[in-house]
């Protein structure tokens, strides 16, 4: 029950922009990006499962390093995705595919 209130909170969406891109490249690209981040949130829970929110990043590496490998991320990615999972704030990504 705490889990499933966890994930609804720190799955709410972002706050839509004051005002929608009136460009139709702009809004497309930002759809990507959105549905970009909404899939590393996923692959960050998933990852949560496998090494649980209590390990830091340096304990977790170790059995992270293995499950990042066999499904094709790049740890630091792993990484900062478990990281994004835990905070939902996009900051975490910094430095990877967003």
């Amino acid at each position: 029950m705490v889990r499933q209130a966890v994930h609804d909170i720190r799955t709410t969406p972002p706050p839509p922009p004051d005002e929608p891109p009136t460009d139709p490249a702009h809004a497309a690209l930002r759809h990507a990006v959105d549905d970009l981040a909404a899939r590393t949130h996923a692959i960050g829970e998933l990852l949560l499962e496998v090494a649980p929110a209590y390990l830091s990043d340096h304990q977790a590496t170790d059995t992270l390093a293995l499950f990042c490998d066999e499904i094709g991320i790049d740890l630091d990615h792993g990484l900062a995705a478990r990281r994004y999972a835990l905070t939902s704030d996009r900051r975490a990504l910094h430095g990877t595919a967003l």
